[in-house]
């Protein structure tokens, strides 16, 4: 059975107060995990359904400790909750343990006399000048759910020179528009120094930050333009930087991740 992005975080039902289980479809795997993207938005799901009266979300901190598949709980936990901000946390476990642990943060707005991004969008290939991300192979099985067009960088394992690729992408499934399927949506690429292997070898994310910097995450046909850099690469780790923007350039995510890399 395969579910989209919308219809898998619909059936995530609560079980006991501040509980929930969901089942992961197959066509969200990557290798024998769920999709990173897709445990992050499970855990942020979670939380909105538990606590529905939050303030906008201001950062998010994923630790991906281990493998997970087929049905999954999560349990939910205020961490702290002052006049402004509030923490809670949230742990995916499957039948081997904990998988994914995550801590969101909630902000309300205050009044500020700066207002302004310091980010520019970069000077890229459009959507309609882009080719295939995947090119003639095989993506993982989550990837079929989205649509990836390459805008800048090289095609994962091609052997490529370039540690910095531009990716153009967008859900599939015309229903996920929300938070949770921007945060599904932004772990999309794979780790910026994919192009440059020659042959398959095993990757994984091991941590992930995102700090959001607007509340209006809308964007026009639903394109987004990710960025991934790879900083460096050594011992079987790389630390990569990323940004996302709408299509109208606004900077709407900046992150960080740490992967594994078995290459």
């Amino acid at each position: 059975m395969s579910l989209s992005f919308s219809d898998l975080l619909n059936s995530l039902k609560t079980t006991t107060e501040q509980q929930s289980s969901v089942t992961v479809t197959d066509n969200w795997m990557q290798g024998r995990t769920t999709y990173g993207g897709m445990s992050a938005a499970i855990c942020y799901q979670a939380v909105v359904n538990d606590f529905p009266d939050l303030p906008p979300l201001r950062s998010a901190q994923i630790n991906f400790i281990g493998p997970v598949g087929g049905e999954v709980s999560v349990t939910t936990k205020v961490m702290r909750q002052g006049r402004s901000v509030a923490y809670i946390g949230a742990e995916m476990m499957g039948e081997k343990g904990l998988a994914t642990h995550a801590v969101f943060c909630f902000g309300e707005n205050r009044e500020s006399r700066l207002n302004q991004d310091f980010t520019d969008k970069p000077e890229v290939a459009n959507v309609e000048q882009s080719s295939n991300f995947f090119g003639s192979g095989f993506g993982p099985s989550f990837a079929n759910n989205y649509d990836c067009l390459l805008a800048q960088g090289g095609h994962p394992i091609s052997g490529s020179d370039a540690h910095e690729h531009f990716i153009w992408v967008r859900h599939k499934d015309n229903n996920a528009n929300d938070m949770a399927a921007l945060i599904g949506i932004s772990d999309m690429p794979p780790p910026a120094v994919l192009p440059m292997f020659k042959e398959f070898a095993p990757i994984s994310s091991m941590t992930w930050m995102m700090n959001f910097l607007r509340e209006d995450i809308s964007t026009e046909d639903g394109w987004w333009l990710m960025r991934s850099a790879a900083e460096h690469a050594r011992n079987g780790y790389s630390s990569q930087d990323m940004q996302v923007w709408n299509k109208a350039g606004n900077l709407v995510i900046s992150a960080r991740q740490n992967v594994a890399i078995f290459y």
